[in-house]
């Protein structure tokens, strides 16, 4: 059985990491996911969003028993200080729908789920209003599940838009399973040119940090200490 169970919401997050992993297919509650075994690590993605991200969680831990759960993945920059292909592992992450947190590490900054993507105006009110530094749509799902059942959790994100970054329109192309609607998603551009260059520049980005994340935990993820008992409180 694998040691720690990585949980990504898209391939492209964590692609160098999957070249020399073996792809296989399982089912846990009427869903197919497609896992990617090596050695003592496991990684799936399970889309975009908090429910595709327990889902995968739960499926995770009733097929493979793994003693971590591991949130990566992006995240926008809430503050000014991070910049895109900038780590960050949270002390804390919070629930945006209610308000709980979740003490992961020693350190002092903070991660915030939220329902949505956020905006740069919108991104400048959650920095205010919940004290936090970044904002993914995954790691509380993923935290909660590794409380629920005492596994050890910890969470790495890098900045994919930074702070005045103001992302397109594109909650309305991931679907009810955290899937990304690409095609939709092209069409809707190509019919848009004032939009071309926000498009290509995220695009840059995205790469930018996907390299990052996976060098970064190519290096650290089997050091000792890094991970900690998830404490909600």
């Amino acid at each position: 059985m694998p040691e720690t169970a990585i949980i990504a919401a898209l391939e492209r997050e964590v692609t160098p990491l999957l070249k020399n992993a073996r792809a296989v297919k399982k089912e846990y509650a009427g869903r197919t996911f497609t896992f990617y075994e090596q050695g003592d690590l496991v990684i799936v993605c399970g889309g975009i969003g908090a429910e595709p991200a327990r889902r995968a969680a739960e499926a995770l831990i009733a097929l493979y028993h793994p003693e971590v759960l591991h949130s990566v993945g992006f995240a926008g920059a809430l503050v000014p200080d991070l910049h895109v292909g900038d780590i960050l592992v949270p002390s804390t992450v919070i629930d945006g729908r209610d308000g709980s947190r979740i003490e992961v590490e020693p350190g002092n900054r903070v991660l915030l789920t939220f329902g949505s993507i956020a905006g740069a105006k919108q991104k400048a009110s959650l920095a205010r209003a919940y004290g936090a530094h970044a904002v993914d749509m995954e790691a509380t799902a993923v935290a909660a599940a590794a409380c629920a059942r005492g596994l050890k959790f910890r969470a790495t994100k890098v900045i994919s838009d930074g702070f005045n970054f103001e992302m397109c329109e594109m909650d309305r192309f991931i679907d009810a399973q955290g899937r990304f609607k690409t095609s939709s998603f092209v069409i809707f551009i190509a019919l848009r040119p004032w939009l071309w260059v926000r498009v290509i520049t995220l695009a840059r980005n995205s790469n930018k940090a996907a390299k990052a994340l996976t060098a970064y935990l190519s290096k650290h993820r089997y050091q000792p200490g890094t991970v900690a008992e998830a404490k909600t409180l």
